[in-house]
């Protein structure tokens, strides 16, 4: 899936999807919960049962000549405690097939140091963690990293080998939450989630898109922020996060577009405008055409 926000092209590459009911993700979004909803969550975002899709996707962005990866999903390793959940690992074939192979990308952005965003930051290699992109200079919050780096649990596991080893190389840069990676692309801080967490704002010729990271997991969380889940380390700093990325993204009173918001974790179709009227808020999807894989 791809969209052009002015001059600037965003393609969706996806490792994998889990289906899974709703509530066992954001334990607030009960089927009574969510039936208010219904009318724009269905048929995209939940089903009559309450069941929605879990994607772990990584975002290309292509802008002032530079490729750009927006984090880089589960990897190939096993997760501890993760049954089941396991990158697969033909996914830098599948970035090659969406015309992105590993050593075309310049720069890799992780929106936060959780196992599901970095895992393809390095893969195995005769016994020792390498760069999967040999040619990216990789970006973290420097917040993030060092909180992380003193103490490695929770959804932040595997920092010793997904993100320590760049840092130890000199192949990452440790920067501030609101670091400018080209003139259209920023991080903007949605901390919450996770202690540096930060989501990646792109502005060009006029248009404007959000990607999220996991300052969202569902689109529903715009309209209703206080529904967090169980990996979040600050429960009311995320909600808080997400009441003020609405209140700048959303349609404005004086008639100004909404953002375009692509979700990190947003199934298919993944992305959408916030509108909010008398009714409450909402999330309206948009369908973005399929992107034709390279070659034959």
């Amino acid at each position: 899936m791809r969209w052009t926000i002015g001059d600037v092209t965003v393609t969706k590459v996806v490792e994998l999807v889990q289906a899974l009911p709703l509530a066992g993700l954001l334990p607030d979004a009960t089927p009574e919960a969510l039936e208010p909803h219904a009318s724009w969550l269905q048929p995209h975002f939940v089903d009559a049962e309450g069941s929605t899709s879990l994607s772990i996707h990584s975002f290309v962005v292509e802008s002032q000549g530079r490729t750009i990866l927006v984090d880089t999903c589960v990897g190939d390793r096993a997760i501890p405690g993760m049954d089941g959940l396991r990158g697969p690992s033909d996914f830098p074939d599948r970035l090659a097939a969406a015309g992105f192979p590993v050593d075309t990308i310049d720069v890799v952005c992780c929106t936060h140091l959780h196992f599901d965003h970095v895992g393809w930051n390095t893969r195995l290699r005769d016994g020792r963690w390498v760069p999967t992109f040999p040619r990216a200079r990789y970006l973290f919050c420097r917040q993030e990293y060092e909180h992380w780096a003193a103490e490695p649990s929770g959804y932040a596991l595997n920092v010793g080998d997904t993100v320590a080893p760049l840092v130890d190389s000199g192949l990452a840069d440790l920067v501030d939450p609101d670091h400018a990676v080209t003139g259209e692309v920023r991080f903007v801080p949605s901390h919450g989630h996770s202690p540096g967490h930060v989501s990646v704002l792109i502005e060009s010729a006029g248009e404007r898109a959000l990607i999220t990271g996991d300052a969202t997991h569902h689109p529903v969380q715009w309209a209703e922020p206080e529904w967090g889940m169980g990996g979040d380390w600050d429960p009311a700093m995320g909600a808080e996060a997400r009441r003020r990325l609405r209140a700048e993204h959303a349609q404005g009173p004086d008639g100004r577009p909404p953002t375009l918001v692509l979700g990190t974790h947003y199934a298919a179709p993944s992305a959408g405008r916030i509108v909010g009227d008398d009714e409450g808020w909402r999330f309206v999807a948009e369908v973005p055409e399929p992107v034709p894989a390279e070659g034959p």
